[in-house]
């Protein structure tokens, strides 16, 4: 009996590493997760849509809702941050990146390597054989410092009423990602990224969450659920503006509430 309980002890033990795998060697064996499947978007036939519309919304990384997304914002082993996964996969060449949000203009690796790696020159003095000053120009590269600067994220949803169904329903198609320039005091826009076609990579990575140690959720399973803060910029307009071209910044705030308030009531009117 007590051989019987070893097995089903060890079957038990087998099953669960399927579910986890070693990166490169690393003892941490909770940043993969093995045959995890994204969660699927939802499709639907051109004839049962009965209305449609974009919408774009932004994340802020450094709001504590969204820290999960943010941090590390150094390479750790047993750790990952949204923007490192997929900047990460880029650089492989499993994502392909794109200049704008129609996806019309693909980047190259080495594109976005420039974008992510700074280069700096500085001019040091120092003394030849013969005790002669000279200048030396020294080159350094910092490809840590673009993980803490991305703080934000730009969203472009899909949002459209099925009537075969009868509920509202909401897919993510693009997302990009923009590095804080604190020269400038703005954003740098970097890239964009066909959002379906990442999530496969999002599903296999667990998003670590410091409030409980046993969570297994996976980024997909973030954005499926939309476990996040957010803020709507745009809506599908004949203008093809966003809000701040037409409202300043406390009126910008009150008509993305009325954008996300109508779209709350168009979700609950189904359901009289």
């Amino acid at each position: 009996m007590r051989y019987v309980t070893g097995l089903f002890i060890l079957a038990a033990l087998c099953l669960s590493a399927q579910e986890k795998v070693v990166v490169n060697n690393n003892p941490c064996a909770d940043l993969l997760i093995l045959n995890k499947k994204p969660i699927p978007q939802v499709s639907s036939r051109e004839a049962d849509i009965v209305w449609s519309k974009e919408i774009w919304r932004e994340l802020y990384l450094n709001e504590g809702i969204n820290f999960p997304l943010y941090f590390p914002v150094e390479k750790e082993h047993c750790r990952i941050s949204l923007f490192q996964l997929i900047s990460n996969h880029i650089l492989t060449g499993e994502i392909i990146a794109f200049e704008d949000e129609k996806f019309y203009k693909p980047l190259s690796i080495s594109a976005v390597r420039n974008k992510l790696v700074k280069y700096q020159e500085a001019v040091m003095f120092s003394y030849d054989s013969l005790g002669n000053e000279c200048e030396i120009t020294v080159c350094s590269y910092d490809s840590v410092s673009v993980f803490s600067n991305v703080t934000k994220v730009r969203l472009k949803e899909d949002w459209y009423l099925n009537s075969s169904r009868s509920n509202v329903e909401v897919n993510i198609i693009a997302m990009a990602f923009y590095e804080y320039v604190e020269d400038k005091e703005g954003y740098k826009e970097l890239f964009w990224v066909y959002f379906p076609a990442v999530k496969p990579l999002l599903a296999k990575y667990r998003i670590s969450n410091p409030q409980n140690a046993g969570d297994y959720s996976s980024f997909d399973d973030v954005f499926a659920r939309r476990q996040y803060s957010s803020v709507i910029i745009k809506e599908t307009n004949v203008y093809d503006r966003y809000i701040s071209d037409y409202c300043n910044r406390e009126d910008a705030l009150k008509e993305s509430d009325r954008i996300k308030n109508e779209l709350l009531r168009l979700e609950n009117s189904l359901w009289h």
